[in-house]
């Protein structure tokens, strides 16, 4: 039986104590050195394997370099009208892959990413690049239990390391550290889970193509339209929720500054 390498279990201790001081984007990125290669290769097979996830993703097709100025013309009620609602009010980067890129350049230098298969390299670049076009096709926001949700949504779709750690890392902070947060943050990841496994692969998608298209009919051909959107109900607020929202508060503020200069 293959066991977690102990040294990677400190780092994963780490982000459960401090999910923003060590996030889950430097986790990933420190398991390849010593993660079971049983494991990678099934992590491999969940796409590569796939109807529909293997051809899209074999293609690796990567968008080009895309913008608010790429919706300025979109009208409203389309896909692309709503992304620039979501980035302008959130105060979010508006090319989030390229600073993840620059951050596994050196990972790669170290050669701490000498046994991550290039299918999974896609599948996490390619999943920044459609980050925030997820936020707007799901429904779900910025609130951290929507991104918690957000994850779930994409864990149904995919088996994926990325966002397994996301879910893992939150619910050991949760049961260890902060019990309050066990409820909601369980609402949240079931809300995606039923969501992503009753909704057509929204998964490699060049939806950056189809930004002039009313956002109702996307929506209902990938299965997304739902009779409510997710509530999250917290009634007791865990610091880790409210550290987030403090973070994003300061974001909108920052990008409200920017707009005004």
């Amino acid at each position: 039986m293959h066991k977690v390498d102990r040294a990677f279990g400190e780092k994963f201790l780490a982000a459960i104590d401090d999910f923003y001081g060590y996030g889950v984007h430097l986790l990933f990125n420190e398991w390849w050195q010593s993660a079971p290669q049983d494991a990678i290769d099934k992590y491999v097979a969940a796409i590569a394997d796939h109807p529909e996830h293997g051809p899209l993703a074999a293609a690796a097709w990567m968008a080009p370099p895309f913008s608010l100025s790429h919706v300025a013309d979109c009208a409203p009620g389309t896909l692309g009208a709503a992304w620039r609602t979501h980035m302008v009010e959130n105060g979010l980067a508006e090319q989030l892959a390229v600073g993840y890129a620059a951050l596994t350049d050196d990972f790669a230098a170290s050669g701490k990413l000498n046994r991550l298969p290039a299918v999974l390299q896609y599948k996490v670049l390619r999943g920044y690049q459609t980050h925030d076009l997820h936020h707007v096709l799901t429904g779900y926001t910025t609130q951290p239990l929507h991104e918690l949700a957000l994850q779930a949504f994409q864990l149904a779709q995919m088996d994926y390391p990325y966002s397994a750690m996301t879910l893992s890392v939150i619910m050991g902070h949760a049961t260890l550290v902060d019990p309050w947060l066990i409820q909601p943050a369980m609402d949240a990841i079931t809300d995606g889970w039923a969501l992503g496994r009753r909704a057509k692969s929204v998964q490699f998608i060049d939806f950056e193509n189809h930004i002039h298209r009313p956002l109702a009919d996307v929506r209902a051909e990938y299965g997304l339209t739902r009779d409510t959107p997710f509530a999250a109900m917290m009634p007791k607020v865990s610091e880790l929720v409210a550290q987030e929202l403090v973070v994003q508060e300061q974001m909108r503020e920052q990008a409200a500054a920017g707009m005004i200069a």
